[in-house]
C-alpha cells in the first residue's frame, strides 16, 4: 500500500537495485545471486522497510510488568502492575521524527538518521530484552518482497480508493488490500495469462 501510494519511491528503489545490478530492463536479473549479504547492502530499501513498520507497526503495543514503583507525568505506577505501552503511539509523538504523518523514508537515511536519538523512540518490534526474537527474519522476508514487488511485476489499485486502515487488534485494511498484478518480461512489456490472451485475441 505504501509503495502504491508513493510511486516515487517504488521507482527510487528500483534505481537502487539497478545500480547493484539486480535490475535489469524491468526483471531481476537471473545470473546475480540475491544474497543476504547484498540484501542487507541496499541503504535505501532499508529505509523504506523501516518506514512502513514506523507507520504499519506489526502490533499495536505490549505488556510490561513494573519491576519498581516509579512516577510517570505525576502518576505513581506501583510495583507489580501490568503496563501497557503503545508502539503506535510512540512513533506518533516521538520528538526525534520530523513530520510523523509523511511517509518519508530518508528519515532513516544515514545523513538524518532520526531514529539514532534516542533509545525507545523507534520500536516496531518492541524494545529491551523482550523485543522480538523473530524481528531480523521478519525484516528479512520483507526486504524480499520489496525487491520481488520492484522487480518482477507492475501493479495498482484494484478499487477506486484505498481502503481504511485499522489498528486494532492488528494493523490491517479494512477488507483488505485488492490489487491488479501484472507480470513484467525483460522489456517490461506485461505477461498476459492464457485467460486474457483468449479475452484479447481477433476472433
Amino acid at each position: 500500500m505504501a509503495l502504491l501510494r508513493h510511486p516515487q519511491v517504488l521507482e527510487r528503489l528500483r534505481e537502487e537495485l539497478r545500480g547493484r545490478g539486480l535490475l535489469h530492463n524491468g526483471c531481476l536479473c537471473p545470473e546475480r545471486e540475491l544474497s543476504l549479504d547484498t540484501i542487507i547492502s541496499l541503504r535505501y530499501l532499508d529505509c523504506v522497510i523501516k518506514e512502513v513498520l514506523r507507520l504499519y507497526t506489526p502490533v499495536s503495543g505490549a505488556y510490561r510488568t513494573a519491576m519498581q514503583t516509579f512516577e510517570l507525568d505525576g502518576v505513581q505506577i506501583p510495583k507489580g502492575w501490568s503496563v501497557m505501552y503503545s508502539i503506535r503511539d510512540t512513533h506518533d509523538t516521538a520528538a526525534v521524527f520530523k513530520d510523523v504523518e509523511a511517509f518519508d523514508p530518508d528519515r532513516f537515511s544515514q545523513e538524518r538518521s532520526e531514529d539514532k536519538e534516542g533509545r525507545f523512540h523507534y520500536l516496531p518490534f518492541g524494545g529491551g530484552i523482550r523485543s522480538c526474537l523473530g524481528k531480523q527474519l521478519a525484516t528479512l522476508f520483507l526486504r524480499i518482497l520489496a525487491i520481488e514487488l520492484a522487480s518482477t511485476s507492475r501493479f495498482e489499485l484494484a478499487t477506486r480508493q484505498f481502503p481504511r486502515v485499522i489498528t486494532v487488534p492488528v494493523v490491517h485494511p479494512v477488507d483488505g488490500l485488492k490489487v491488479k498484478f501484472y507480470g513484467l518480461d525483460s522489456n517490461q512489456n506485461e505477461i498476459l495469462t492464457k485467460s486474457e490472451e483468449l479475452l484479447g485475441a481477433t476472433v
